[in-house]
């Protein structure tokens, strides 16, 4: 199966995803017990990918409390480092996560996760990789990514923003001592964001892995769909994610057994051929920019 479950929506209590069907009750242990039975039902329905990060408030303890306490040992999981999670617990928090790609921060996060993960972690990503972060002329940041993807640790990083594809052809483009950084992409690519297509194409076939993300534009396409978008929508919408032939994986984020079992129809739909919905890229970031942490 091509579908990653995505942790975004369950290790945390607030998400700026429409329809996040939690329980009023968004205390630590809910969220764990609500995570640990999405991971159960995803996993009894064949999924063996589970994408995570370290600013997914407890998501990547919760993935580990998880695989221990069931001792899976097929499944493949992908995190990320970049951002912090400083929302304090709180649905109302100001701020809930803070970005930083520097040399301490990669290391110190590269330290959490693989004492929560170990070497389960079988992709660690910069998360969020824009054309203007500091990492492309952090030398040391750079050696030290080299120095880990030299090791046998396979690295990628995640895009956002309108100049996606910009990012995409940078980022697969490092190189150091001889070294290819990053094997490993993870960008937005919906019907309303379809701009990145081209450069994950380039990097498919240069053999990149290739990851869409927020297939379904953060709830959008499930919650309020367009009215030329057949039904069922969010399985409609993640079938077009999946018919991209330069992708190799999907991620998908329900945070009920209801809303899983609605995004793994997708996977047996007939293809069809959806309308064109695409939004003018920095119009449909803004209105990402917008959506309330809920």
């Amino acid at each position: 199966m091509r579908f990653t479950l995505g942790l975004a929506a369950l290790g945390r209590p607030a998400y700026l995803n429409l329809g996040r069907d939690l329980p009023e009750d968004r205390g630590v242990e809910t969220l764990r017990s609500t995570t640990w039975a999405i991971l159960d039902a995803a996993y009894a329905a064949g999924v063996r990918r589970v994408d995570t990060a370290r600013s997914y408030g407890r998501a990547e303890e919760f993935l580990a409390g998880w695989l221990d306490a069931r001792g899976h040992d097929d499944v493949t999981v992908s995190s990320k480092w970049g951002y912090t999670y400083v929302g304090d617990w709180r649905v109302d928090a100001t701020v809930h996560e803070v970005k930083e790609h520097t040399l301490p921060r990669f290391r110190a996060q590269w330290a959490e996760s693989r004492a929560l993960l170990g070497s389960r972690i079988a992709l660690y990503q910069v998360h969020s990789l824009t054309v203007d972060s500091p990492l492309f002329a952090d030398e040391p940041l750079l050696d030290a990514l080299a120095e880990l993807a030299d090791s046998g640790q396979r690295l990628g990083f995640s895009t956002s923003g309108p100049a996606q594809a910009d990012a995409v052809r940078r980022g697969l483009a490092l190189r150091r001592g001889g070294v290819t950084i990053f094997t490993a992409v993870q960008s937005t690519w919906n019907l309303l964001e379809p701009s990145a297509a081209p450069a994950l194409a380039e990097a498919h076939a240069a053999g990149a892995h290739v990851a869409i993300k927020e297939a379904l534009a953060n709830g959008r396409l499930a919650v309020e769909p367009p009215p030329t978008l057949p039904e069922p929508a969010d399985a409609v919408a993640l079938a077009a994610a999946l018919a991209q032939p330069w992708a190799d994986t999907v991620l998908i984020g329900p945070v009920t057994r209801a809303q899983l079992a609605s995004n793994l129809r997708a996977a047996s739909l007939d293809p069809v051929d959806p309308p064109d919905l695409a939004e003018p890229a920095a119009e449909y970031w803004a209105t990402r920019s917008r959506l309330p942490w809920t």
